[in-house]
């Protein structure tokens, strides 16, 4: 199921004894667009502390309770590393929770599911670290990006700009960032519509600016976005209108 991103800030974090905060932010992959890390605000219970969560530990939105529940106690919270959740977030910050959890980190090659796998499948945390230092020997030191940090990015066709990103759509199934709402109202009023991240093709994190290699007119005439008739349907439309491959076949 596909969530807006900003519906799901504010959502409870209630662990098996009792509540520890509420989302604050979602930090995502900005290599392959996927919710690595849920930033939870701990209020009052732990004053000035951000927690990080991975998604797969939040399971499944609970509309009608605006919550999620985790299987972790206040104890454990309240112990684990202190770790700034402000952008970006690096791999070595990831690895300190990752093994004081004893959690498999999700960039390891043989866990397809970013965050967590089976209990029966982690290995020790020597493990986990051993893989850590690994990943960053050959790939570097890649960083995670906030939502709501990248929200009001600029937005800008082949042939001049063209909105700014308003919100997020995520996919709760695996967190996979679908689609960037973006609001047309600088150059268009009243109009949204839906981009897959990964039809992007530049990005300048310094300008605050992201690109297509679209003209605004081919944006301009592809299925408005309307959140309250957002379904199937409507995704078959947008992928035949940009010639895409469906990503719910793969």
């Amino acid at each position: 199921m596909l969530w807006i991103a900003s519906d799901l800030v504010g959502y409870a974090i209630e662990a098996t004894d009792g509540k520890i905060g509420s989302v604050e932010d979602f930090l995502y992959d900005d290599r392959q667009w996927t919710i690595r890390w849920a930033a939870i605000d701990t209020g009052d219970w732990l004053p000035g502390r951000t927690v990080l969560l991975p998604p797969a530990q939040l399971g499944s939105p609970d509309p009608d309770r605006s919550v999620f529940k985790v299987g972790l106690t206040r104890a454990q919270v309240e112990h684990s590393p202190a770790i700034s959740a402000d952008p970006p977030v690096s791999r070595q910050m990831e690895a300190k929770l990752y093994d004081f959890y004893g959690w498999a980190p999700y960039w390891q090659a043989d866990f397809a599911a970013p965050g967590m796998v089976p209990p029966a499948m982690l290995p020790p945390a020597d493990a986990a670290s051993a893989a850590v230092a690994d990943t960053l020997e050959r790939e570097g030191d890649p960083a995670l990006r906030g939502t709501g940090d990248t929200t009001g990015y600029g937005v800008a066709a082949r042939d001049g700009e063209l909105g700014h990103i308003d919100d997020f759509l995520i996919d709760s199934d695996n967190w996979a960032v679908r689609y960037l709402v973006i609001d047309t109202r600088n150059w268009w009023p009243g109009k949204k519509v839906l981009v897959a991240p990964h039809w992007v093709s530049e990005i300048s994190w310094s300008e605050r600016t992201v690109r297509f290699d679209m003209t605004r007119e081919r944006i301009k005439a592809s299925p408005e976005y309307d959140p309250t008739s957002f379904d199937r349907g409507y995704e078959e439309r947008l992928h035949a209108y940009y010639d895409r491959p469906k990503y719910w076949l793969d």
